[in-house]
């Protein structure tokens, strides 16, 4: 069985602030996660699944310090009879000959201070702009206090995260899919997208301190908003960025994008029902990316990585895989029939 969660929001947010280096170093204080501190050297963020401990990301700490605290989890995490493995690394992991990886995706990286020069040589983006905005489309930036001092305007981001959730074919996730965008929002940053006072997509940031950066952790948009709605939300939050002097951004992790294994391509083949894939990734590589880093999961050597993946999926399932895959195909069931 899970043990009970055992975290430190403060003492997290506090490595975080200093070291998060990582798109998913703030995602630590997701809901569900345990803390695991190697003294005040670093922390690492964790499901436990009963059989095993899968971290996300990587460890919050020095970058010099990351293996030597990942190497200590693993130990903890073997004196409890689990097994390990680290979602979503950039690579650092891999040097160590304690650990292997698998090539689970592509993040792509933007410069925003670039990116009203790429969108002069972007015809087809500028036109879905326009579209947009010719559809009364608006966006604009919104502050923690605004929401405080409009209760009005957070029940409907609230009944528009509800509704965006309702569309979806698959079960709701858990783990770094987590949808909490009002989470935490001394620390984001958060834009919305209206239609004569309607709210129609929301778009919610996550700081990635130590690169002065932020992650577009969430982009919620209603199935009824008109096309192009997305995509002016990021032009308003890449502006608005590129005025604050922001040298880093990312969309996060397009999931099974890339080179990835034969088998990980069955996946994204078999699981396109349910979740598009090929359709995220493409919206990502729409936008134009300055450049793309791959993202993997790390794992002690003596595991494989098709257990060390399914170890992984049961943290995003929230518990047995089978009883998601019901949940999912009951909920397309009826999303379908409605």
């Amino acid at each position: 069985m899970p043990h009970a969660l055992s975290r430190d929001d403060t003492r997290a947010l506090a490595l975080v602030a200093r070291f998060g280096h990582t798109a998913t170093a703030f995602q630590v204080l997701g809901r569900g996660l345990s803390h695991w501190f190697d003294t005040d050297r670093g922390m690492v963020a964790y499901v436990d699944t009963g059989a095993a401990w899968v971290a996300a990301g990587e460890p919050v700490c020095a970058r010099a310090d990351a293996i030597a605290v990942a190497e200590r989890f693993v130990e903890v995490a073997q004196s409890a009879r689990r097994r390990v493995c680290f979602f979503a690394t950039e690579g650092v992991l891999a040097s160590s000959p304690r650990f292997r990886r698998t090539r689970i995706g592509d993040q792509p990286i933007w410069d925003p201070r670039t990116w009203v020069d790429g969108l002069r040589t972007h015809r087809s983006q500028r036109e879905q702009l326009r579209r947009a905005r010719a559809k009364g489309v608006r966006t604009r930036t919104l502050t923690p206090a605004a929401l405080e001092n409009t209760p009005a305007l957070r029940a409907a981001l609230e009944r528009l995260v509800a509704r965006w959730l309702d569309a979806r074919h698959m079960a709701p996730m858990h783990f770094l899919v987590d949808v909490s965008p009002l989470s935490h929002l001394t620390h984001r940053r958060l834009f919305i997208a209206e239609r004569h006072g309607a709210v129609l997509a929301v778009l919610s940031l996550a700081p990635v301190p130590a690169r002065n950066g932020w992650l577009f952790e969430h982009l919620l948009r209603d199935p009824l908003a008109p096309n192009g709605t997305a995509d002016l939300l990021v032009d308003h939050a890449m502006r608005t960025l590129a005025l604050d002097d922001i040298p880093w951004v990312t969309l996060g992790l397009a999931p099974l994008a890339g080179p990835v294994s034969r088998w990980l391509r069955v996946v994204r083949t078999v699981a396109r029902p349910f979740f598009n894939f090929h359709g995220l990734a493409a919206f990502k590589r729409k936008q134009r990316p300055t450049a793309w880093e791959a993202i993997y999961l790390a794992y002690p050597r003596e595991r494989s990585g098709v257990g060390a993946m399914c170890d992984a999926l049961r943290a995003f399932a929230g518990g047995s895989l089978v009883t998601f895959a019901m949940r999912t195909l009951w909920r397309g069931r009826v999303t379908f029939r409605a």
